[in-house]
């Protein structure tokens, strides 16, 4: 089984941020979060981290309720990618990525033969090998991105939560970033706002606003010129030839 929601409320500071939603991923799918700003996505990744507990409904992990298991626990399964990271110490990739192996730490300390071997895969994965002494304050920022997704990596999760990890990116790190996100051996959710890149790497996509969740299937299904105009009050325009792909319309277009 892997992490879920069902039918999660937050009621922070009595605003309702998130309000009644589910979510199902199959194991290896990349799932797409959608909405405009104030929709709730960063609240449901949070939810789903189990960095906040919900005021109503659950957040499960391997049929367990996920506010029931040890912090460390959670953080051998689930990895998180926030949309900003940095530091004051310029410390070296490598060292950035061995962060992720803190959750496997035992009584005893590390076991240092798996740290390696994890951080070694981690630098794979993301092609970040041979820039693993690289410091971070000489990275451009689509490789800091690229790092913290395999500081994540190093923690051996089943699961991904990425919170908007295209902002700030130019397009051919967007590019590159969210190929990468979708060939990793994980389960996926990503809180994106473009959506033609949802439309291109992920496999289902939910659609929020004001907190609930008013679409939810594949990019075809979901991303049509009607629910475009009804959630983000713009005119687009579908097109799929050669993949979805939407332009988006001025307001005066005919």
């Amino acid at each position: 089984m892997t992490l879920h929601a069902d039918r999660v409320t937050w009621n922070r500071g009595g605003n309702l941020v998130v309000d009644g939603v589910s979510v199902q991923p199959e194991p290896g799918q990349t799932i797409g979060l959608l909405g405009p700003n104030g929709s709730g996505k960063s609240s449901l990744i949070r939810l789903l981290a189990g960095f906040a507990k919900p005021t109503s409904g659950t957040v499960g992990l391997d049929g367990d309720e996920l506010a029931s298991l040890k912090r460390r626990d959670v953080a051998r399964a689930v990895a998180v990618v926030s949309q900003h990271a940095d530091t004051d110490v310029d410390v070296s990739v490598a060292e950035v990525v061995r962060l992720g192996r803190i959750p496997h730490r035992g009584t005893f300390g590390a076991d240092r033969t798996a740290d390696d071997r994890a951080v070694a895969s981690a630098l794979a994965h993301t092609g970040l090998t041979d820039k693993c002494e690289r410091l971070w304050h000489q990275l451009s920022g689509g490789e800091r991105q690229r790092v913290q997704i395999a500081r994540a990596l190093a923690q051996e999760p089943r699961e991904l939560l990425l919170d908007e990890p295209t902002n700030h990116l130019d397009i051919h790190h967007q590019l590159e970033l969210m190929t990468l996100v979708t060939r990793l051996p994980v389960t996926s959710i990503v809180a994106i706002h473009d959506l033609n890149l949802a439309a291109m790497f992920c496999d289902r996509v939910m659609v929020m606003r004001e907190g609930r969740l008013v679409a939810a299937g594949t990019p075809r299904e979901v991303l049509t010129p009607d629910l475009i105009a009804d959630v983000y009050q713009v005119r687009a325009k579908v097109t799929d030839d050669d993949g979805l792909t939407i332009r988006f319309l001025p307001a005066d277009a005919n």
